[in-house]
């Protein structure tokens, strides 16, 4: 059996930005004190902080006993030792115990006063004492009107008055207390049409949203406001129902954006003449606007050549580079087809002169490296990939290419440029697929497709957590606190740009509901900086900056239901970080997640995958949404697929997602191949993707979390 190497360091997690805030608002009164005397005080409160910063990341359980003993010390370390001693005793539901903690701490403790007051009604309610409980929420609304903890209170007082829930819905309608008084409203009476807006509007995150979202469509056109429909469409196109945005899109505010997504929503929702006259529409309106030339050119896909022609021509005189390339991309396509030799060499000529450092002339040198590799051209193959990672290091396909650039190197010879090649692309693209493929190919100890499964890797427990751009004092202290269920709540309050958030705002909301276990939308929150660093010129500095913290990187790849991962990796000899990295491709986290062809939970579980699985276990009973069991099935499965293949991953994994069947054919039209054409020569464009992004996903646990890979990385690389 495999065993996981777990390293615990005695810190556990000295978390950078933790550490960072707690001195940085800390403030000890060294005044009258000697120099020496000041330095030995220093000294304790920095060593009471990083205790502290060590605690957050241990169970109530476990901290309970150094919490107390830093609650002691006269220093501000010992305030937030008290709330979290408090709130941990709340969630244990010991009142009593709580509110010991909380005495009179809101008065040192001023940046959370508003939430001890919260914490201390609690604990007077779980104590039994619902008259104190009563008069701590109204001291809260009296000290704190304006504060969210106030809608805690107007959501306790109106339990029993409902004039409290009144003045909540007014005053605090994006608060989470304020939904849940919506929904319970609405439970009683469903045909309320300010409250099902207020969902709408502020409760996107709600599994159910789409059919508040359907039901103000169906019964309240008339009275929706051209406002009210831009809400409702981004909640659609939040959703990725986009035939349903497109249509709400077209009813909303006469914007640019708008515009171009009641357009691209038709079209994504096969209503494909109605799309042309949207697209029409738009660059009639805003012949000016950056959503133009992106109208142009997917107006293009839709008409005849001729048109179609006509209209890549407009959108290359008036985008940006970026969209002129793509343009100029779509027009040498349509006139290749068309076998008009001439034009063809022209467009394709002033692409790669004029916008060669688009992702457009990247793709188009791509195509063409890849054709002549095809015909064993290799030298010219290597020329056009070499390009591409000098004219368009950021292109997505850059990483591709550079490593395919080493393989040739490699075919034609040239060792020492291959070599020098592969060191390039974990330099330059470290997170990627092709690092992973590079250190093998450079004989680093990191697991090839028929090694992944034996490896037993060490894994850290260190974690650093990454601080929020921006928000309060107060958010950024619940969250860097590890508060993150309060923190979520505030942010929901503070964040009024949810439409069109700045980088550092998106970057806060990805971080606080991964915090809340919203993963699938926190992930993308996250990811999509990428993206945004492409398409937004001055997003990109900020990225390569963030691109540059551990932090970052591990809220991407978190090291989430470690625990049974672990357990079952070892029950079934699979390598732990291969099990975490496919369950983060299948489900991103969320256990009770069911796609549309029925498979469930962590590891996308097929019901009938399950029974079958059962049934050659003799295991009675199991629930597809708990987590460990889940695992316990999706690990069998996988450890299956891989005897069946011989233990080859590569395999494995591809069966995990096409089926056995499908494989097998496969593995008889390319017996013998090289594994990275094999892959490459994939059939299903989606499982394809999921190789490289499952093995993506191995590569990057594997240097985040193994300490012997990251000591590799910096003395290697």
């Amino acid at each position: 059996m495999s065993t996981v190497k777990w390293i615990t360091p005695a810190s556990l997690a000295v978390t950078t930005g933790v550490s960072t805030l707690l001195i940085g608002i800390s403030f000890i009164a060294l005044d009258g004190l000697n120099p020496s005397r000041q330095a030995q005080e220093l000294d304790r409160a920095k060593t009471a902080e990083v205790t502290l910063s060590s605690l957050l990341w241990l169970s109530p359980t476990q901290r309970t006993i150094p919490l107390e003993a830093l609650a002691q010390l006269d220093s501000p370390t010992s305030h937030r030792a008290r709330y979290l001693l408090a709130s941990d005793h709340i969630q244990q539901r010991q009142g009593k115990a709580a509110l010991t903690w909380l005495e009179g701490l809101e008065q040192d403790y001023l940046v959370l006063a508003p939430e001890i007051l919260c914490k201390r009604a609690q604990a007077y309610a779980l104590a039994g004492n619902q008259v104190q409980a009563e008069a701590t929420w109204r001291q809260l609304l009296q000290r704190y009107p304006g504060q969210p903890a106030a809608a805690e209170a107007l959501y306790a007082l109106g339990q029993t008055q409902p004039d409290y829930w009144n003045q909540a819905i007014v005053q605090f309608p994006s608060h989470p207390r304020v939904v849940e008084i919506a929904q319970a409203r609405l439970q009683q009476n469903p045909q309320q049409f300010q409250l099902l807006l207020l969902l709408a509007r502020h409760a996107l995150y709600l599994p159910d949203i789409s059919a508040v979202l359907d039901q103000l469509v169906s019964q309240y056109q008339d009275q929706l406001q051209p406002q009210d429909w831009e809400a409702i469409a981004f909640g659609y196109w939040r959703k990725q129902d986009y035939g349903k945005a497109g249509a709400a899109y077209a009813k909303a505010p006469l914007t640019a954006r708008n515009a171009y997504r009641a357009a691209r929503g038709l079209q994504l929702g096969g209503k494909e003449k109605e799309a042309v006259k949207a697209y029409e529409r738009l660059i009639a309106q805003f012949p000016q606007a950056a959503e133009t030339p992106k109208a142009l050119i997917k107006l293009a896909s839709l008409v005849p050549t001729t048109q179609a022609l006509q209209y890549l021509d407009r959108a290359a005189q008036v985008s940006q580079r970026p969209q002129a390339g793509e343009a100029l991309l779509a027009k040498f396509n349509l006139l290749d087809n068309l076998h008009n030799v001439q034009a063809a060499l022209q467009t394709r000529q002033r692409l790669l002169t004029t916008y060669r450092n688009t992702d457009a002339a990247a793709e188009l040198l791509w195509t063409e490296a890849q054709r002549h590799a095809e015909a064993e051209n290799y030298a010219y193959a290597l020329q056009l990939a070499q390009q591409i990672a000098q004219h368009n290091p950021d292109s997505e396909l850059a990483p591709q290419a550079t490593f395919w650039a080493g393989k040739w190197s490699s075919q034609l010879g040239h060792q020492a440029q291959a070599k020098k090649t592969f060191k390039q692309v974990i330099n330059s693209y470290p997170e990627s697929y092709y690092a992973w493929r590079s250190a093998v190919r450079l004989g680093w100890d990191v697991g090839d497709f028929t090694s992944v499964r034996q490896l037993e890797p060490q894994i850290t427990q260190q974690q650093e957590r990454l601080a929020l751009p921006v928000g309060s004092t107060a958010l950024q202290e619940l969250y860097l606190l590890h508060q993150d269920r309060e923190a979520w709540v505030r942010w929901q309050w503070e964040h009024q740009n949810r439409m069109n958030p700045t980088p550092e705002e998106q970057l806060t909301d990805g971080l606080l509901r991964l915090g809340v276990g919203d993963n699938l939308a926190g992930l993308f929150m996250l990811s999509d900086l990428q993206r945004r660093s492409r398409e937004e010129p001055e997003v990109q500095p900020k990225y390569q900056a963030l691109q540059q913290k551990l932090g970052y990187w591990q809220a991407l790849y978190p090291l989430a239901f470690i625990d049974p991962i672990t357990h079952w990796s070892q029950q079934r000899d699979l390598n732990p970080l291969l099990v975490i990295a496919l369950i983060r491709q299948e489900s991103r986290f969320q256990p009770a997640i069911r796609s549309s062809a029925g498979a469930t939970g962590l590891m996308q579980v097929m019901p009938a995958t399950a029974s079958w699985i059962a049934e050659k276990t003799k295991l009675k009973h199991y629930e597809l949404k708990s987590p460990t069991e889940n695992i316990k099935l999706g690990t069998w499965y996988l450890d299956y697929t891989h005897q069946s293949y011989n233990n080859n991953s590569l395999l494995a994994v591809a069966s995990y997602n096409a089926g056995p069947g499908n494989v097998a054919g496969w593995v008889k039209q390319k017996e013998g191949s090289d594994p990275d054409v094999f892959v490459e020569a994939i059939p299903f464009p989606e499982t394809k993707g999921y190789v490289k992004a499952v093995f993506e996903n191995y590569w990057n646990y594997q240097r985040l979390y193994n300490p012997g890979m990251s000591q590799l990385l910096q003395k290697r690389a």
